[in-house]
């Protein structure tokens, strides 16, 4: 279950089972989910999903995801429906969010940028959607531009994540960052807890170079203040 301001979304199946999770979908379908939004029955999705930043996956990407998610176990059980307040337990709203704040232009090289720092623009901008995290949101649930990357309260409402713009990372060296998303700790040696000890966990899979790129992209973040809580 993933707590939020507008209810209790409740995680989908997501295994190879073929009447309880996703073994009868087609890659285009996991590829219409992650880039659009949309289930094989055409319903929107609601962007607990963070397919606002998968949609700039690219589509070699999204066919490795759903080779890999085949390999995995098949587990019988379907989650109960999502519990969420009134109106937005209106899923039809949700289209209209999408005209609002769904912005699917592709994530493009920039040629003036180094290969490692186009790397991490990927990485953060689209696989690991950090930004939905890391930033605070308007009433509606749309991340607030002018606070992307600098911290806001947790999505789940326990706590406040932090700003990991150059504003409030500016001691750390590239090399602390991707250190820290390797062995889970700060430079000051403190832990990182809460939901970002499982983040961790799934980054320190990475290579040393997909790490490395996510660090320097990070370190080149246009510095912003922390909003307050």
């Amino acid at each position: 279950m993933l707590a939020s301001p507008f209810g209790i979304f409740c995680v989908p199946n997501i295994s190879p089972d073929p009447d309880d999770g996703i073994g009868r979908w087609r890659t285009m379908d996991l590829a219409n989910a992650l880039v659009s939004g949309v289930s094989p029955d055409g319903k929107h999705y609601y962007p607990a999903l963070p397919y606002v930043d998968y949609t700039h996956m690219r589509i070699d990407d999204v066919r490795d995801l759903m080779a890999y998610l085949r390999t995995l176990p098949a587990v019988q059980g379907k989650p109960p429906p999502h519990e969420l307040h009134f109106p937005f337990n209106i899923r039809r709203g949700v289209g209209l969010w999408k005209r609002l704040y769904f912005d699917r232009s592709p994530i493009e090289d920039d040629p003036s940028q180094s290969v490692a720092w186009n790397r991490g623009h990927y990485l953060v901008e689209a696989l690991s959607h950090c930004a939905e995290c890391h930033s605070s949101r308007n009433w509606l649930g749309a991340i607030r531009d002018q606070t992307r990357f600098a911290g806001g309260p947790d999505p789940e409402g326990v706590g406040y994540v932090p700003n990991i713009t150059p504003a409030a990372l500016d001691h750390w060296s590239p090399d602390d960052v991707a250190r820290s998303l390797s062995n889970g700790h700060t430079p000051a040696g403190h832990v990182l807890g809460s939901t970002m000890a499982d983040i961790v966990t799934n980054i320190a899979s990475l290579s040393a170079e997909d790490r490395a790129a996510i660090a320097i992209y990070v370190k080149a973040l246009p510095s912003r203040r922390t909003p307050p809580p």
